[in-house]
């Protein structure tokens, strides 16, 4: 049985995998949807990710639809008090940006959407400055006192926004942001690491990391000469022209052949093995795309292993 992980100072303890339900309506119907879902249950998984805004670029979508399929899936497969649901708000095209009202009434769409009476974890999605954190922080609060929210957390933030909406949770004894979700993996680091990492680590945040594998380039399958058909291709083809994608996907090779395992579990081990990082997120779109995500709750790299990935990455 994997062990789960505290999710910052919350109550909440996850799988060292957070599963990314971002492909759900998009590039994985409901079907397949399903079985991806079913899988990682079934493997221990627990904690699943997903936005009110998934998947709305999709023409013929008008976003919530993952959120819909998970829904749909925790009442079929009657586990809701089993699975972590985190969600996010901010994005969604009915739904846009962070005034105190609209925080609610997304909230209580995403809550209709998942068929529960509660969030686990609610992001914001996007920062937006030009709403006060007093009115952010304050509207979440709302949601917490009202038992709809479980814990608070933020996405693509500032530090010192960060920081502002600790402080004013913290002065006025509001709910406090419990975790953070940063672009942060091998091949993009100064996403994170710096003042955005501090002010987490000070604060007691569980970050769980976004694009975790790099948009699929992680996986390894991504090499000089190769095209992959895959609605990221070009985004994660771009690491091949650096100096230090095929450097990291040299050291990745290495590692995972020494210990028999798929090149994106080794990525995601280095990730999860990270000051603060609780779980790393990623996504599937097929089970036979899982075990190699799935191994990260299984494989710990030595810290001669982790240097040379840290170093290859720098």
């Amino acid at each position: 049985m994997t062990s789960l992980r505290k999710l910052g100072s919350s109550d909440l303890e996850v799988f060292p995998l957070s599963l990314g339900g971002n492909v759900f309506g998009w590039t994985a119907d409901e079907t397949r949807s399903f079985a991806v879902l079913d899988a990682y249950a079934a493997a221990g998984g627990n904690f699943l990710d997903t936005a009110d805004s998934y998947s709305a670029w999709v023409e013929g979508n008008e976003g919530g639809e993952s959120e819909t399929i998970i829904g749909k899936w925790l009442k079929t497969r009657g586990n809701r008090e089993d699975i972590v649901v985190a969600t996010k708000v901010s994005q969604h095209p009915a739904y846009p940006g962070l005034s105190g009202a609209n925080i609610k009434a997304a909230a209580d769409a995403s809550l209709r959407r998942l068929g529960t009476d509660h969030i686990d974890l609610y992001y914001t999605h996007f920062d937006k400055p030009d709403v006060p954190v007093e009115e952010i922080i304050g509207a979440l609060d709302e949601l917490v006192k009202a038992g709809k929210v479980r814990h608070i957390a933020a996405s693509n933030i500032s530090p010192d926004r960060l920081r502002e909406s600790l402080e004013f949770s913290d002065r006025e004894g509001l709910a406090r942001y419990v975790a953070l979700q940063p672009h942060y993996n091998l091949v993009s680091r100064d996403t994170y690491e710096g003042a955005l990492l501090d002010v987490a680590s000070q604060a007691g945040l569980a970050a769980v990391p976004y694009f975790a594998l790099a948009a699929g380039f992680l996986t390894g399958k991504y090499r000089p000469g190769t095209e992959v058909d895959s609605p990221r291709a070009a985004g994660a083809a771009k690491h091949l022209a650096t100096e230090r994608g095929p450097r990291v996907l040299a050291a990745l090779d290495e590692i995972a052949g020494a210990h028999g395992v798929a090149v994106p579990t080794v990525a995601l081990a280095w990730l999860a093995a990270r000051p603060t990082v609780a779980a790393p997120i990623a996504s599937a779109r097929t089970v036979e795309q899982l075990p190699a995500l799935l191994g990260v709750a299984d494989l710990v790299l030595t810290d001669e292993e982790l240097t040379r990935l840290s170093r290859a990455s720098a």
